[in-house]
């Protein structure tokens, strides 16, 4: 059976932060990780938040990651913002570029961020979330190693490639936040299942002959069924081209596992796009956003996306956050002496 325990937000931003610098991290780049771990948990989405923290260190310790990388910055053209993550933590490397990307676009109107040479930028959705806290539309990009096949094909060739993006309220929060993955489910969900011992649903994952599967192992062996078929497949390609080809990283292709030890740093990339509404139209963003999301909100029955992360985060910020005592039985075992860090 298994057992949680209920943790607050700073707890589990401390308990991320102690591990990861426990495991080699520099604490600039430790940080901003668990920030970001915190607010993952908060949201609800506990299968990129702590759960990740023992697979960050044992890529820190192995040099999957390099937990001392300091990344560099350079403005090619006044609404380009470059970065280079230096095989290091892609948090430290957006924060460092989001510094100089807000401003940009408050100032021109629109600016975009490129970073390569990065690493699981864990949920997308946490980085535009940002952007439209600061008064911007922001739209995210971030690819990953290949785990989708092309349109009647077997083999992967792009990754679950996530976008995002999240529209400015009147509150200070987003109005509107969308973040998808190509693919019907993340892969962390059936990397999950598989450590669970749990089935998946028909429709998550295909064997490595293209036939669908309720075996997590299988499907991690084969690739994942993208969203809404070949639809699917074209927003991963969409993602590979704007967060891989426009940033200079690596390819899903050619990059390494976020999972497991083998192969070095994937040198994979994230692509911002931030976007002054107010100046695009004319200061009628507001009217219209209120509108589209009033029309969502208030229907009997639907939903709106951002509203469920909303509705957790007040909840966890109340009452805090089950953790599953595995997982913290994991990050423990980095915080103690002689455990290889």
């Amino acid at each position: 059976m298994t057992e949680y325990k209920t943790l607050s937000l700073a707890d589990i931003e401390e308990l991320s932060f102690n591990a990861l610098v426990a495991a080699g991290t520099s604490e600039e780049n430790a940080r901003p990780l668990a920030v970001a771990t915190a607010a993952t948990e908060a949201d609800g989405i506990a299968s990129h938040g702590l759960a990740y923290i023992p697979i960050y260190c044992e890529h820190v310790q192995c040099g999957k990651v390099d937990g001392q990388a300091k990344p560099s910055l350079e403005t090619p053209r006044p609404g380009v913002v470059r970065i280079d993550a230096a095989t290091g933590f892609a948090h430290a490397a957006i924060d460092l570029g989001f510094e100089t990307l807000i401003p940009a676009a408050r100032t021109q109107g629109i600016a975009a961020l490129t970073i390569n040479n990065s690493y699981n930028c864990g949920v997308l959705g946490y980085h535009t979330y940002r952007l439209a806290q600061a008064g911007l539309v922001g739209l995210g990009f971030t690819n990953a190693p290949a785990s989708i096949a092309p349109s009647g094909g077997s083999r992967p060739v792009v990754g679950t490639n996530p976008f995002s993006i999240a529209a400015p309220g009147t509150d200070g929060q987003p109005a509107l936040l969308i973040d998808q993955s190509a693919s019907t489910i993340a892969k962390s969900e059936v990397m999950k299942h598989a450590r669970e011992g749990k089935a998946i649903p028909i429709g998550w994952a295909l064997d490595p002959d293209g036939n669908p599967t309720t075996d997590p192992s299988v499907g991690l062996k084969g690739s994942m069924a993208p969203s809404g078929g070949y639809k699917g497949v074209g927003v991963a390609l969409l993602t590979e081209v704007m967060a891989a080809a426009l940033t200079g990283a690596t390819l899903g292709m050619h990059a390494s596992p976020f999972s497991g030890t083998a192969g070095g740093p994937p040198k994979t990339g994230q692509f911002f796009i931030a976007i002054d509404p107010a100046t695009t139209s004319n200061g009628l963003f507001s009217t219209a956003i209120s509108d589209l999301v009033d029309a969502i909100r208030f229907q009997d029955g639907a939903h709106l996306p951002g509203d469920g992360r909303r509705a957790n985060r007040l909840s966890a910020r109340k009452d805090g956050v089950s953790v599953n005592t595995a997982t913290l039985a994991k990050i423990e075992a980095v915080l103690k002496p002689g455990s290889g860090s």
